[in-house]
């Protein structure tokens, strides 16, 4: 089973989201922090995998709602991905803004002599 722990602090680490699991009497199998692709940094949520559902849903009702590093952590059963939903850009209402002359680089325009 596969858990959501979002509200993290953004200085938690992989080892102290699996201490704070092992003292509420969780075993995890794996931890995961969600972290920047650039900048490195944690984005504030991340994953937990448990090998018993049993256990998952005895950790959901154990660590939601508690304090770690000063944040209410929210967990709960993780939702599968679903297609085009990770940060794929979306056209707005008006239909697509590039090349909409307001601005930045238009390849139609000549140089300047």
């Amino acid at each position: 089973m596969r858990l959501y722990v979002g509200n993290l602090p953004f200085k938690a680490t992989e080892g102290h989201i699996q201490d704070f699991f092992a003292a509420s009497g969780v075993a995890v199998d794996a931890v995961t922090v969600v972290r920047d692709k650039f900048t490195g940094e944690a984005r504030g949520f991340g994953f937990v995998d448990i090998n018993d559902s049993a256990a998952g849903d005895a950790a959901i009702q154990a660590c939601n709602g508690r304090d770690l590093m000063g944040r209410t952590l929210v967990i709960n059963e993780a939702r599968p991905m679903t297609p085009n939903g990770g940060g794929e850009r979306r056209s707005s209402p008006g239909g697509d803004r590039r090349g909409s002359g307001s601005g930045g680089f238009r390849s139609d325009r000549r140089p300047r002599s």
